[in-house]
């Protein structure tokens, strides 16, 4: 995925940016920036560590519960959402999850989809989870976010974050869980923000 998004980065012609990565994503910005830290200018990374992750939640339900939706043909979008989040909700309890997964769901010639590849996530869910060896560092400014009702950004996981981004500043949104970005969105902004004028 960091090849997919380094080629992108080059078709867009953008020579730097600002990347901001949650979960699979931040890995994902992570590892362009320790690979490619010339195109980084700045990086924030929400809700994940370079640490290897076991599953903390009920990721692999979620994928499958995903899997097991049925949405008939030809329904307007606002009865596809109500029936995929009937469904959805024996599995993920927690509504901004459910939300969350929801903007995945996606239309094509009355017939409804998932937008990821849910087969691939769920074949290569351990490689997701692992987080490649580094032998070099992102000096650029970054911001670890996590939320203090998840345990994806340990204190544990410090040293490793210090050793591969030593400019790296971690702060936590309180009353967040992993989907800080459903949970407390003007937090998130605002600490986003916050650390981009900086």
């Amino acid at each position: 995925m960091t090849n997919d998004l380094t080629q992108l980065l080059a078709q867009l012609r953008i020579g730097k940016c600002v990347l901001i990565g949650h979960s699979m994503g931040g890995k994902v910005a992570m590892t362009t920036a320790l690979m490619q830290p010339s195109l980084v200018e700045r990086l924030v990374v929400v809700d994940i560590s370079p640490a290897q992750t076991t599953p903390l939640t009920n990721f692999p339900a979620y994928i499958q519960a995903m899997k097991e939706v049925k949405v008939p043909k030809d329904v307007p979008r606002s009865t596809a959402r109500r029936l995929a989040e009937d469904q959805l909700r024996q599995l993920v309890k927690e509504r901004s999850v459910r939300q969350f997964l929801l903007t995945n769901l996606t239309e094509e010639e009355g017939q409804y989809s998932w937008r990821v590849n849910l087969d691939a996530i769920s074949n290569h869910l351990q490689d997701i989870m692992n987080f490649p060896a580094f032998n070099t560092s992102y000096e650029g400014p970054t911001l670890f976010l996590g939320g203090t009702n998840s345990a994806y950004i340990s204190s544990e996981d410090y040293p490793e974050i210090q050793r591969l981004f030593p400019c790296a500043d971690i702060q936590y949104i309180p009353d967040a869980s992993h989907w800080i970005h459903a949970d407390k969105p003007l937090d998130f902004i605002s600490s986003i923000s916050t650390f981009l004028q900086s």
